[in-house]
């Protein structure tokens, strides 16, 4: 008996391994892994920075807008094109520089003080039960009391010179730093206390490696407080006598009406004040590596 072999029909599709390794690649199959988006990622991207100044360069362009058409007057407020004018001739003339100069060296001595002075209570506050119970109480009240009102106590106290200045901001600086450092050191967790001691840490050992880590977060963003209250506590000392400095500037400005001059030096003030927050933020960066926090989304 034999077995006849029909011939292929070309109707019938081609099933050979060949071919079907080719479909194989050309189609995916049911197993294969889809790459999922986030739907955040899919979203065009502006640049941070350029959101950042956006919002600035709208106010500014409205200020000079409304200048230009006169709702504004320029003995109310003069418009940004004049106050650059103002703000090169003054650093030309090398008078602007000269008053950064002086008041930086104010904000550095007072901040150093008040940051030792500060840094050293909220420690002995913080650290002992006894500390806290000797200068808790005196550092809250004296705290109550407005700074700006202590300014006749320090006229008559240290003169009109430099030391009633620095001391105005040096007191500005103090009770920040001292809230924020206190409530850093009581914040850590007991538990890493008791993990510490059963490690065999000493005390000066578990100070050093739990409990000041542990406050320094807190001690960073009182020292940003800080900062912004040491600039506002120089626009008040710079208005005693002073004889040099953005305030005085500011004072000789509103002597003539100048309100250009007063203008520039505001910039200045928030300008020197960014600059400091950013120096306190990048040095948070650097020491609070460990730490992962969220930074929004």
């Amino acid at each position: 008996m034999s077995i006849s072999h029909a011939p292929p029909d070309s109707s019938w599709p081609d099933i050979s391994p060949i071919s079907a390794s080719k479909a194989d690649a050309d189609e995916p199959s049911a197993l294969d892994l889809v790459p999922l988006v986030p739907t955040s990622s899919r979203r065009t991207r502006v640049p941070r920075w350029l959101r950042r100044t956006t919002g600035p360069l709208v106010l500014l362009a409205l200020w000079q807008l409304l200048s230009s058409t006169g709702v504004l007057a320029s003995d109310v407020l003069a418009s940004p094109g004049r106050i650059a004018q103002v703000g090169w001739d003054q650093i030309d003339s090398g008078s602007l520089t000269s008053a950064m100069a002086t008041s930086l060296q104010r904000v550095a001595i007072g901040l150093l003080l008040g940051t030792v002075i500060g840094t050293g209570l909220a420690l002995v506050s913080g650290l002992f039960r006894i500390g806290e119970d000797l200068v808790d109480a005196p550092v809250q009240m004296l705290r109550t009391v407005p700074f700006v009102g202590l300014i006749p106590l320090f006229i008559i106290w240290f003169g009109i010179g430099e030391a009633p200045k620095v001391a105005i901001i040096t007191l500005g600086v103090t009770f920040p730093l001292y809230l924020n450092v206190y409530a850093g050191i009581r914040g850590v967790d007991s538990q890493l206390i008791e993990a510490g001691e059963s490690l065999g840490l000493s005390r000066w050992g578990l100070v050093r490696h739990v409990v000041l880590p542990g406050a320094l977060p807190n001690a960073m963003t009182g020292l940003r407080y800080s900062l912004g209250i040491a600039w506002l506590a120089l626009v008040f000392a710079e208005q005693i006598n002073a004889d040099a400095g953005i305030g005085f500037l500011m004072v000789q400005a509103r002597d003539f009406l100048q309100t250009d001059v007063i203008v520039v030096c505001l910039i200045v003030y928030a300008f020197l004040g960014l600059l400091a927050d950013f120096v306190v933020r990048t040095l948070e960066r650097l020491l609070l590596q460990w730490r992962p926090t969220f930074t929004g989304r």
